[in-house]
C-alpha cells in the first residue's frame, strides 16, 4: 500500500529525512519497499505485515516513528460544531456477536461537491480517484486513521432505523459496484426497516449511495467479527479496502472518534448541521485481558539486559497501559490496546520490545543450552533417504500443504480437514496425498521450458481422525523427461517406467526386511500397466509409475511423467540395513541360461518366489535377459530368457553339481505351466 511521509509528519515531529524514516521504519518491521517522488509528492510503497492492520494508516505508522524516535504523537481530534436538536434514528443490532459495537451521526443540509483541493491532493497522492466530499471524506479518515466508515443517504433509508442482520433467504442487495447479488442466510448485512442497504464491512449498496441530490447523511462506523467478513468477502470475491482491514481485526474503540472525523469533514466542505449527539450502540464489549510480562524473561528471550525504564518507554509509546507490579512473578502488567488484537502473550510483547530497541544492537549468540543432544528418532532414516535422492539426481522442492477438493477425492479417500479460511478453491484441503503438489511442480518447470527434470518433496499429509487430526510424513518423487542426456556417442533416452523402478529399488534396498516384491495395485492415478506398489514384508511402502494419461491429459502435462509414493510411518518400522563387508569369491562363477514360454498370467514375481524356494544356497543371481512376444510365439504368451549364475565361496563348483541345480530349476518352472524352449 502507499502512505505519504508528509501526512505521517503531521501526526509526529520526525528528527530525520525521508529517506531514514524509511529505513527506520523498515529495520523495525514497518516494511517501505521504495519511495517514489519527493518533498510533497513523495510516497512511501509499503509491505505492511496481514498481523498489523493498525499500522496500514498514516497514523498507525505515526505511532512507529514516535516510538523509534521517542518523541510525542499527536492526538486526532474531531472539532464538531453543536448539535441540534436529536438524531432521532434507531439501531438495532441482532447479531451481537458478530457486531458487538454499532455507531452513527446524522448530518442534515449538507451540499454534495468535490472535497476540498487538500483532501482531493492526498488522496490523488495514494491512486484513490476523489469522488465526492462525502465519499472523500470516509476515504480520507480510513487512509488517516486506519477505520472503514461509511456514509448513507439518509433519506433513502427507510423506517428510521438502522438493524444489523443475517440475511434473509432470497433476499437480494445491489452493491455499490452495480451487482446485484443473491443474499443468503450465511450473510452479515446492514438493513433499514424494509430491506437490506450494505453488505456488512464489505461493501455498501447502490440504492442509498451519496449523489448529487443527497442532503441528508447518516454516517457508520462498526466493528465486525473477522471471520464473517473474511468469509463473506470471499463467497463473493469482493476485496475491498474495508474488508482487508475488518477481517484482520479493526480498532473497537476507535467507532466514535471515526464518525466523528468523517463528520468534521463533511461539515467543513459541504456545510449543513449536525442533528443530535453520537448514536453509539455496544452489544457486546471487546476487552483484551492484560499480560504479565517479566524483566527476567525479556533478558533471557532478547539475551540482553534491558533497562525496564527503556521497556516501559517502548511499550508506552506504542499504546500499551504499563503498569509495574510488586510482589509476585510479574514486573509488570500491560494492557493491550484495543487496536493491537496481534498482541495475546508475553511473547509477543518481548517482540514488540525487540524491534522497536532494534534487531541490530543485539550481540550474535548462541543460546544458551544445557543437557544431552537428543536425537530423532528417524533422524538416520530421513538422512539416508535425503542423501540418497540426492545423489540420484533429484532436487529436493517445497510445495503448498494445501490442495483443492477435486484433488484430494481424485489421488485419496482419507477423510479430509477443510480450512476455515481457505486462500482459493483450489487450496481449501489440508493435503491427503503429496501428488498434487508434485504435479503442480512438475507442470511449472515444462511450462517454462525445463523439460528434464527430477524433484522429490518430503512433508506431511493430513487426515482427519474423529474430532482431531493425524499427521503421517510421506516423501514423493518426480521425474520426466530424459534418463541419459544426449552425446556424440549416445541418443537421448526418454525416462521409463524401469528407471523410476530402479529408484525405488536403490531407496528400499537401505532398509533392512525379510521379503520385498512389487505388485500391481496401484490406485487409480496411476497407468495400469506402468505402475506398482512395493510390499515390505507384507505391507505397502510406496507405489511409484507414471500418472494415468487421463490425469496427464487434463493437467495439459504434455510430455510422459512418472511419480512415487513412500510412506514413511510404514518404512520406518525397519531399520537400516547394516553394512557388511565381504570378500570377493576366490572361485569362478558358473552361469545357466533357461529359455522358456509362459502364459501372460504369470509374472516374473511368481518366478522368481518359486526358484528362491528352491533354497540353492549357491544360487547369486536369477534375472530375466530377455523377453519376446509375437512371432512363433502364441497369442496370449510370452518368451522369456532367464539366466542363473552359481558360485561358491569355499571351492570350484562342479559340472554334475550345477546340472543338478539346473534341473530342479527347470523342474520347478514347469511346474509353473511353463514350456522349455530346444
Amino acid at each position: 500500500m502507499q502512505l505519504s511521509p508528509q501526512w505521517i509528519r503531521e501526526f509526529v515531529a520526525i528528527p530525520a529525512d525521508d529517506k531514514r524514516l524509511a529505513e527506520d521504519l523498515t529495520a523495525a518491521g514497518i516494511a517501505v519497499e521504495s519511495i517514489n517522488g519527493s518533498g510533497e509528492n513523495a510516497v512511501f510503497e509499503m509491505e505492511i505485515g496481514t498481523n498489523r492492520p493498525d499500522a496500514m494508516n498514516h497514523y498507525g505508522v505515526a505511532r512507529e516513528a514516535s516510538a523509534i524516535y521517542d518523541v510525542a504523537l499527536k492526538p486526532i481530534d474531531a472539532k464538531l460544531p453543536d448539535a441540534r436538536g436529536n438524531a432521532d434514528f434507531a439501531i438495532e443490532i441482532a447479531e451481537p456477536d458478530l457486531c458487538p459495537r454499532f455507531t452513527a451521526r446524522v448530518l442534515r443540509s449538507i451540499r454534495i461537491k468535490p472535497s476540498p483541493e487538500r483532501v482531493a491532493r492526498r488522496l490523488g497522492l495514494l491512486d484513490q480517484r476523489p469522488i465526492n466530499n462525502a465519499v472523500d471524506a470516509t476515504n480520507y479518515t480510513l487512509w488517516e486513521m486506519g477505520k472503514p466508515t461509511h456514509a448513507f443517504d439518509l433519506d433513502l433509508l427507510e423506517g428510521g432505523k438502522i438493524v444489523v442482520r443475517r440475511a434473509q433467504e432470497g433476499e437480494t442487495l445491489k452493491t455499490l459496484d452495480g451487482i446485484e447479488r443473491n443474499l443468503t442466510p450465511e450473510d452479515l448485512v446492514v438493513a433499514d426497516a424494509r430491506r437490506p442497504v450494505a453488505l456488512a464491512g464489505i461493501m455498501g449498496g447502490f440504492d442509498t449511495m451519496i449523489t448529487e441530490k443527497t442532503r441528508n447523511i447518516l454516517i457508520e462506523s462498526a466493528w465486525w467479527d473477522p471471520a464473517t467478513i473474511r468469509k463473506g468477502s470471499r463467497r463473493y470475491g469482493l476485496h475491498t479496502d474495508a474488508s482487508h482491514r475488518f477481517e484482520r481485526g479493526a480498532d473497537f474503540e476507535s467507532t466514535v472518534l471515526s464518525c466523528d472525523r468523517v463528520a468534521e469533514l463533511i461539515l467543513e466542505s459541504g456545510g449543513g448541521e449536525l442533528q443530535g449527539g453520537v448514536i453509539d450502540v455496544v452489544a457486546k464489549r471487546l476487552d483484551l485481558a492484560p499480560i504479565a510480562l517479566r524483566v527476567s524473561e525479556v533478558h533471557r528471550i532478547l539475551g540482553a539486559s534491558l533497562d525496564a525504564r527503556e521497556i516501559y518507554r517502548i511499550l508506552s509509546k506504542l499504546g500499551f497501559d504499563v503498569m509495574p507490579e510488586r510482589g509476585g512473578d510479574a514486573d509488570f502488567t500491560v494492557r493491550i490496546p484495543s487496536w493491537r488484537l496481534d498482541v495475546e502473550r508475553e511473547i509477543d510483547l518481548i517482540e514488540e520490545i525487540a524491534r522497536l530497541y532494534g534487531y541490530d544492537k543485539f550481540a550474535n549468540t548462541l543460546p544458551a543450552f544445557a543437557g544431552a543432544v537428543i536425537e530423532r528418532p528417524d533422524a538416520q532414516r530421513d538422512a539416508k533417504l535425503r542423501s540418497s535422492l540426492l545423489g540420484l539426481g533429484y532436487n529436493e522442492a517445497v510445495s503448498l500443504t494445501f490442495i483443492s477438493h477435486e484433488d484430494a477425492e481424485q489421488f485419496s479417500d482419507s477423510p479430509v480437514i477443510e480450512l476455515a479460511n481457505p486462500i482459493s478453491e483450489e487450496a481449501s484441503i489440508m493435503r491427503t496425498s503429496m501428488v498434487p503438489g508434485m504435479l503442480n511442480m512438475l507442470a511449472y518447470n515444462l511450462n517454462r521450458g525445463i523439460d528434464n527434470v527430477r524433484l522429490f518433496e518430503a512433508g506431511q499429509v493430513f487426515q482427519a481422525v474423529d474430532r482431531g487430526a493425524s499427521e503421517l510424513r510421506q516423501i514423493s518423487l518426480g521425474a520426466t523427461g530424459s534418463a541419459t542426456p544426449p552425446s556424440w556417442n549416445q541418443p537421448s533416452r526418454p525416462i521409463s517406467f524401469f528407471d523410476l523402478k530402479g529408484d525405488v529399488e536403490n531407496l528400499l534396498r537401505a532398509f533392512e526386511c525379510n521379503a520385498l516384491c512389487y505388485d500391481a495395485h496401484t490406485s487409480e492415478c496411476y497407468h495400469p500397466g506402468r505402475s506398482a506398489r512395493a510390499v515390505m514384508d507384507g505391507v505397502c511402502v510406496a507405489q511409484f509409475g507414471q500418472i494415468h494419461p487421463d490425469v496427464a491429459a487434463k493437467r495439459k502435462l504434455r510430455q510422459d511423467v512418472f511419480i512415487g509414493e513412500f510412506y514413511l510411518d510404514r518404512l520406518y518400522q525397519h531399520g537400516l540395513r547394516s553394512v557388511r563387508y565381504e570378500a570377493l569369491p576366490r572361485y569362478p562363477a558358473v552361469e545357466r541360461d533357461f529359455s522358456f514360454i509362459f502364459s501372460d498370467s504369470v509374472i516374473f514375481e511368481k518366478i522368481q518366489q518359486a526358484v528362491g524356494a528352491l533354497g540353492l544356497r549357491e544360487l547369486r543371481s536369477f534375472v530375466p535377459v530377455e523377453i519376446f512376444r509375437g512371432g512363433n510365439v502364441p497369442a496370449g504368451k510370452y518368451s522369456i530368457l532367464l539366466r542363473a549364475t552359481f558360485q561358491s565361496g569355499e571351492r570350484t563348483l562342479r559340472e554334475d553339481e550345477v546340472a543338478d541345480w539346473s534341473a530342479k530349476i527347470v523342474k520347478a518352472l514347469n511346474t509353473l505351466g511353463g514350456s522349455q524352449r530346444a
